[in-house]
């Protein structure tokens, strides 16, 4: 007797033992909506933000500010109901997005993308809604993101260690997206500082900060020397990950605007030596950490001409230099408060985010036509058979 083969344990797995049934339209729609497009709200948000806090103002910016904060706000809420769409009605997709070691690192852009929106509120939105509106928003979003953050930043590098099978060539600066997010929440949570009570509670949001600080630092300086070493040993990166060198510019940027953060709200919050040394971290920490933010920007530039003279098109992963960017422009303006406003970094935060607000508008632009057109809802394109060529991607939908 002939007996049917029983299908694949991942098959099994992911698709259930019997027939799933079909997905109406609208959720059909999100099927390969990855993780990746909270990308398109952080970029948003931290164009909102960074422009709040130039050291000069425009006339007309900060309400153009508020309208953009609106607008990141807008895509929040349309992503966090089209990614619950998704994991209704495509849960092996979404499955499979998890156990994606090119995918599953975006996870990190999601709560860094809560953290950036309830930062922008406190800074600009609250013209909209109010000050005691936009801090209680401000608050739930920074505990969930900062909740999701965490999560992670264990989560993920857990997964690659024990799930997945990843060797150093395909090290890319994706990888450091979960680890970058405490970093982000470490620089938003002091702004809610000033409206806790004062004392014990001040005292240690502060300190959390600043252990999230930590955390996200001494994470990223062991990732990126792998993300380094990747790209000076291994040749270039794939056409289609090219922009994602940008991100290395987050945790920089990131980094120097918390530390700036905690010097600003220190005096009051813990003693007089360690405000002191806050006001001193601020400027022995941020001017090389800048520094070399500059250098990186000049070398991912560079490979990023060398990219489109070889035909890189649009990819989702433009949105990299986005906010990486927006990062390095807060960073400048802490700067430029902490060095008694030094003429060279209200220079650099003023033409940072000249380029921020340019690449922003250029990438949502064509993220929008790719919408509209359906190419960047669409499913992955299969893989040609032979050799790859050199723009290869990195996963099914996740970075298009």
């Amino acid at each position: 007797m002939v007996t049917a083969a029983p299908p694949p344990l991942a098959a099994t797995h992911l698709y259930g033992a019997g027939p799933r049934p079909l997905p109406r339209p609208r959720a059909a729609a999100v099927r390969h909506l990855g993780p990746n497009w909270y990308a398109t709200v952080m970029g948003t948000a931290v164009v909102a933000a960074a422009g709040a806090a130039l050291p000069a103002g425009v006339p007309g910016l900060r309400p153009a500010c508020a309208a953009v904060w609106a607008l990141a706000l807008a895509l929040l809420l349309a992503l966090l109901a089209a990614r619950a769409l998704h994991w209704r009605h495509h849960r092996d997709q979404a499955r499979a997005h998890v156990l994606d070691p090119a995918t599953v690192p975006f996870y990190g852009c999601l709560a860094m993308a809560l953290v950036a929106v309830g930062g922008a509120t406190l800074s600009v939105g609250r013209d909209w809604i109010g000050t005691g509106a936009a801090v209680a928003l401000d608050a739930v979003l920074f505990c969930a993101g900062t909740a999701v953050g965490l999560a992670a930043a264990v989560a993920v590098p857990y997964l690659m260690a024990v799930r997945h099978r990843v060797g150093p060539g395909q090290a890319t600066p994706v990888w450091l997206l979960p680890l970058v997010a405490p970093m982000v929440s470490a620089a938003a949570g002091p702004r809610l500082v000033p409206y806790l009570p004062a004392g014990q509670a001040r005292a240690t949001l502060l300190l959390a900060c600043f252990a999230l600080f930590g955390l996200s630092l001494l994470a990223t300086l062991a990732m990126l020397p792998v993300v380094f070493a990747r790209l000076v040993t291994g040749g270039p990166l794939p056409l289609a990950l090219t922009p994602t060198l940008f991100l290395v510019l987050g945790p920089l940027g990131q980094s120097t605007t918390a530390v700036g953060a905690f010097a600003e709200v220190a005096p009051g919050v813990v003693p007089a030596p360690d405000s002191r040394g806050f006001a001193v971290l601020a400027v022995l920490y941020g001017v090389p950490v800048m520094g070399f933010a500059l250098l990186w920007l000049c070398l991912a530039v560079a490979h990023v001409v060398r990219a489109r003279r070889q035909g890189m098109g649009f990819a989702m992963t433009w949105w990299a230099f986005t906010f990486p960017v927006g990062t390095c422009v807060t960073g400048a303006e802490a700067l430029a408060r902490h060095t008694g406003g030094l003429l060279a970094y209200e220079a650099l935060a003023t033409g940072l985010y000249v380029v921020l607000v340019a690449a922003w508008a250029v990438v949502a632009a064509l993220t929008v036509r790719g919408l509209v057109s359906g190419e960047l809802l669409a499913a992955p394109r299969p893989a040609p058979a032979g050799p790859r060529p050199a723009r290869g991607r990195t996963t099914s939908g996740a970075v298009r």
